[in-house]
């Protein structure tokens, strides 16, 4: 019997269980505020030349007088990035005309500071000829993610998840503490591009972690009790960025809570099956012993000794060979490269739309971006809770095609729909992002299921790297629209119907145990085509009969 047939049998969803799913579920709310942190620290408010009162530089010009200094634009509005070359003093007249030269805003700007006290865009001007640093600062922050996830990955593999998980956490709390502190723009993104590397290695090894310890039967219902927290993070980030209207102190509140997470994080051992596979019988018996205990219970009868692990483990590698741990064994043979491919594709499309989605809230300008921010996180919740029930009944593979396929649909539907309709747009989005949250949960689930546990962590690092990918694509392909209008949201519409197509050639993995060498897959998918050529046998047979 293979190891992880056997662990399968011995764990239970016990006490320590539901202990280890609490203490990830707490630093997963906060990676959400990492995630979409800049919908806040980096808001754009309303904002117009600044104009010094006389030879005063420590005031401005304000109110009436304003507009012979500023030019109005179509809704009585100081406009952004010009003044007027010289006063325009007639135009404190009840019919006074302007004239028509104007020069950009040389003496910087100035703010309206009755939503956010201050952001990085009131701080080092990123409006106008900078306004794209903004979107920079951002991909930097996802380029990290994408980094980390291609790095975290594969030395989870080699170093253990419980190593990795650690040092993620201590990086996230220091570099996210930093970037509060940052005093200019080149040190904070600096700052979060590292933080970005840390949560992505968090949340590898840290749901890889906890998928190792519980049981086939709660995997579908732990994995969206943890995507949930994601969901709720968004909606602790509403509340947060409501309540502290400075962005060093929101980016400060966001980052010191996972120092807290790294000191209690000690206490969660290594995953058995990582030790088992990588030879290190005895702590992974000393392990399942210590969780035996939390759980009250006893490995008893069949149990696992150290005479059987070892035993098992010599018959793994005479079946299979040693272990391989390079990323390139994710295309070796046919079933790997098709695993692989699929979920790359999947991954990828549904961050690309995903992001688009969630990020840039002040495109709904007629509601309040707290507003927006909560109702797009508490709408995520009832679609992760339906995508367990989903994942049990109708299995992995038709969910997550039906999210991907469905949440492209929902995007094509708003192409022809006037931005005057505020409302409808609002619905359309927040279907579609419910619907990529709940394939994001699904991911997770589906791809640790399909990779074997020797090189789990570099396939999840992969595919998670082609999801980074996706969220920066996603900004770029979003400038297309000043050439054509409609051709972003048809891709954002096109390219997840065309993976959630790609995913039904998938196998299915629900009650599955988990494999853990390569030859185990393999092996699975030579079983899935023998049933396969069966049934057309059998079909073939019927037609036969019937004539």
């Amino acid at each position: 019997m293979a190891p992880g047939v056997q662990l399968e049998k011995e764990q239970r969803m016990g006490f320590f269980q539901t202990i280890l799913v609490v203490l990830v579920f707490l630093p997963l709310l906060m990676v959400a505020s990492h995630n979409f942190l800049q919908n806040f620290t980096a808001a754009v408010p309303r904002h117009w030349c600044y104009i010094p009162a006389g030879d005063n530089d420590t005031t401005e010009v304000t109110g009436d007088l304003l507009k012979i200094y500023v030019p109005m634009d179509g809704n009585q509005e100081p406009d952004r990035c010009l003044r007027f070359s010289t006063p325009q003093w007639q135009l404190l007249a009840p019919n006074g005309t302007s004239t028509n030269a104007t020069e950009p805003c040389l003496d910087g700007w100035a703010y309206d500071r009755n939503v956010f006290n201050s952001t990085i865009i009131t701080e080092w001007h990123l409006v106008c000829g900078k306004r794209a640093l903004k979107d920079f600062a951002q991909s930097i922050y996802m380029a990290g993610v994408l980094v980390g996830a291609l790095v975290f990955g594969g030395l989870a593999d080699r170093l253990g998840r419980r190593a990795l998980l650690l040092w993620s956490l201590l990086q996230v709390g220091v570099m996210g503490t930093g970037a509060a502190f940052a005093p200019n723009l080149a040190a904070y993104c600096t700052f979060r591009f590292f933080s970005g590397a840390g949560t992505a290695g968090f949340m590898l090894n840290s749901i890889s972690l906890t998928m190792e310890w519980i049981p086939s039967q709660f995997r579908a219902m732990v994995a969206t009790v943890l995507a949930c927290s994601l969901t709720l993070g968004q909606l602790l980030l509403a509340g947060l960025a409501y309540a502290i209207r400075d962005w060093r102190q929101l980016q400060l509140a966001s980052s010191v809570p996972f120092f807290l997470f790294f000191l209690y994080s000690w206490w969660i051992p290594e995953s058995a099956r990582w030790l088992i596979v990588n030879h290190r019988p005895e702590m992974a018996l000393r392990n399942l012993r210590r969780v035996s205990r939390i759980n009250g219970e006893k490995l008893e009868g069949e149990g696992i000794s150290l005479e059987t692990l070892r035993l098992e483990m010599q018959q793994e590698e005479e079946s299979s060979g040693p272990s391989r741990r390079s990323a390139l064994e994710l295309f070796r043979t046919t079933p790997m490269r098709g695993i692989t491919c699929c979920l790359m594709m999947a991954w990828f499309s549904n961050n690309f739309s995903f992001y688009h989605l969630a990020l840039d809230l002040q495109r709904f300008g007629g509601i309040s971006i707290f507003l927006v921010q909560l109702i797009f996180g508490a709408v995520d919740v009832p679609f992760r809770m339906l995508v367990a029930v989903a994942a049990n009944r109708l299995g992995r593979r038709l969910t997550q095609a039906a999210c991907l396929f469905l949440g492209g649909l929902f995007i094509l539907a708003s192409i022809p729909v006037p931005q005057d309709m505020e409302m409808l747009l609002i619905a359309l989005t927040v279907l579609g992002k419910g619907l990529f949250s709940s394939s994001s949960s699904c991911s997770y689930l589906y791809t640790t299921e399909l990779y074997p546990t020797v090189i789990r962590q570099t396939g999840l690092g992969v595919t998670n790297m082609m999801a980074r990918l996706g969220a920066v694509a996603a900004p770029m392909v979003q400038m297309t629209q000043a050439f054509v209008s409609f051709l972003p949201l048809l891709l954002f519409g096109a390219v997840p119907i065309t993976a959630g197509i790609l995913v039904n050639c998938l196998p299915e993995t629900l009650g599955d145990p988990l494999a853990d060498t390569m030859k185990q897959v393999e092996d699975r998918a030579r079983k899935k085509r023998s049933k396969k050529e069966e049934l057309k046998k059998e079909a073939r047979g019927t037609k036969k009969t019937k004539f």
